[in-house]
């Protein structure tokens, strides 16, 4: 898992945006419509793609893409120490 492959996995969801236009310093709230389906959007396909819980508050703490990929390096390493 890089961050490289979450951005791809994130631009995927969003037909809209343009490819390459996040980074992981992007405040991702800048690039896309961000609202309650968008978020929704992204918790899923988290969840989905890497079988972790993103809760909402800890999307709406995140500011950038970097941000929401360390939460989500971090979830899934705990559960691979777990089992």
């Amino acid at each position: 898992m890089t961050v490289e492959d979450f951005i791809e996995k994130i631009e995927a969801e969003f037909p809209d945006l343009k490819k390459g236009a996040l980074k992981p310093e992007t405040n991702f709230r800048d690039e896309v419509e961000w609202d309650s389906i968008n978020a929704l959007v992204i918790i899923a396909m988290i969840n989905i793609e890497y079988d972790v819980t993103l809760t909402a508050e800890e999307l709406i703490n995140a500011k950038t893409v970097q941000d929401v990929y360390n939460i989500v390096e971090l979830k899934v390493k705990e559960q691979q120490q777990a089992q």
